[in-house]
């Protein structure tokens, strides 16, 4: 389900690039094809190209909240096992906070001694 969602937002960030990369920032767009090609006009396809970005953004938006709620519930094993990095990462012995090697003992420390606080 995770590769399926993955691949369809793959798509629809492609569909949402071409449709930014169509558009003309003057108005024109697709309706610069000739005189007697001029089916939409200039206004309509505005429109729809719009319509359309705002239409693949949202899809975008929920596909990536889709896939997060997907991930989470999967309990972040998205291919449905462990991978060899978490395993990696369980083998590893956690490091001392103090630099002491964990199979020793932290020597006890000694509070320093008491000066002579007495004038001379």
């Amino acid at each position: 389900m995770v590769v399926f969602l993955v691949i369809l937002l793959i798509i629809f960030c492609v569909a949402l690039g071409l449709f930014v990369l169509i558009q003309n920032p003057k108005g024109g767009g697709l309706a610069t094809g000739g005189a007697g090609s001029n089916m939409f006009g200039v206004q309509r396809t505005g429109d729809v190209l719009e319509k359309g970005t705002w239409v693949l953004l949202a899809l975008i938006v929920v596909g990536s909240l889709a896939l997060t709620t997907v991930g989470k519930s999967s309990n972040g094993q998205m291919s449905g096992g462990t991978s060899k990095i978490d395993q990696m990462v369980d083998k590893t012995p956690a490091a001392s906070p103090l630099g002491v090697p964990s199979g020793q003992q932290q020597p006890a420390q000694t509070a320093p001694a008491a000066k002579d606080t007495t004038k001379k």
